[in-house]
């Protein structure tokens, strides 16, 4: 069935809903309204007001809330409205979330799923538009997941909303309704790990995720009419990160490409390029090349400086132009 990302997700997450009562969600608007992005329009009629909270405009209650609710048994799926408000709950889910595994010697676990509308191309500006996906990577004991597709969101929040520690969701905002794409029926799940290949090729490879992943696939169409066979890898989980699938594709080809729209300084791009310049260096026809967002401090809101803050088909193309030319 052809779904949208935003469906992939409202579905899902009714799904789950309807399968385990002990599952809950809370946030801002998730309830009445349905969430600005309507991912649980309809939520609250059906399952209640105890199971779907509407909560203060406090993003630190919100984790604090589900980091007691998970270990007092329930199954909570907390939404930080836009990625860029989650940072008043940074405390809770780094030195908290992240470590009550570990600093309880395994006795206790903290099942919650964060789930993070991010990044920009919305028009959204300074608050509404941040990629923060490199701070919560950096944090053993957080999984951190980036899916792209409506196959692969339905699949990995599965895979999130059952796994017994704390996961970040992201979810890009730009994507939710423009990318459409069909989801098998039943029951699937994708585990949260590996990366996938979205396109093969034998000439370079480049990596991606979020929007950047839909812009390397037009990339890599327009190149193809140029003679030029390019290898696209959906990344789609930072942490853990995919070594097995970076590599091998890294060897196949031996010129290397990571997108990310993240400031391009310390982002998760710079890790895997890191990852492939030490294991597979003896493979290397050409450097590892990054392609990234600009060192400003927030995205703009006028659009077309917008446009030139994001990285887009035509300049990945010119850059992929320029690794194949080493």
């Amino acid at each position: 069935m052809e779904k949208s990302n935003i469906q992939a997700v409202h579905d899902t997450l009714r799904d789950e809903l309807r399968r385990d009562e002990r599952i809950i969600i809370l946030g801002e608007d998730v309830g009445v309204r349905g969430g600005v992005f309507r991912a649980t329009e309809g939520f609250i009629e059906e399952f209640g007001a105890d199971r779907v909270i509407d909560m203060p405009l406090a993003e630190s209650n919100i984790v604090g809330v589900a980091i007691g609710a998970a270990i007092a048994g329930l199954i909570p799926i907390a939404e930080m409205q836009f990625a860029d408000f989650s940072t008043p709950a940074f405390e809770q889910i780094v030195d908290e979330a992240a470590r009550i595994r570990y600093r309880s010697n395994g006795q206790w676990n903290v099942p919650i799923v964060i789930r993070m509308p991010w990044g920009a191309g919305v028009h959204g500006a300074l608050y509404h538009s941040q990629s923060l996906e490199a701070f919560y990577a950096h944090v053993p004991g957080l999984k951190v997941v980036v899916p792209s597709t409506p196959k692969d969101i339905t699949g990995m929040l599965r895979s999130a909303i059952r796994d017994p520690d704390p996961v970040i969701f992201l979810e890009h905002k730009a994507t939710y309704r423009a990318v459409k794409g069909d989801v098998p029926d039943g029951d699937f799940t994708i585990p949260l790990g590996p990366a996938d290949v979205k396109r093969a090729g034998t000439d370079i490879t480049v990596y991606a995720y979020g929007l950047m992943l839909h812009r390397c696939l037009e990339a890599a169409d327009v190149l193809s009419g140029e003679g030029l066979s390019v290898d696209v890898v959906d990344v789609r989980s930072l942490r853990p990160l995919d070594a097995d699938t970076i590599l091998t594709e890294a060897r196949k080809t031996g010129k290397c490409l990571v997108v990310y729209e993240d400031n391009r300084m310390f982002g998760a791009g710079a890790e895997i390029c890191a990852m492939i310049a030490e294991e597979a260096f003896d493979s290397l026809d050409a450097p590892v090349m990054r392609l990234a967002g600009p060192e400003s401090p927030a995205t703009p809101f006028n659009k077309i400086q917008e446009d030139a803050f994001l990285p887009n088909a035509d300049n990945i193309a010119m850059k992929m132009r320029e690794l194949a030319a080493y």
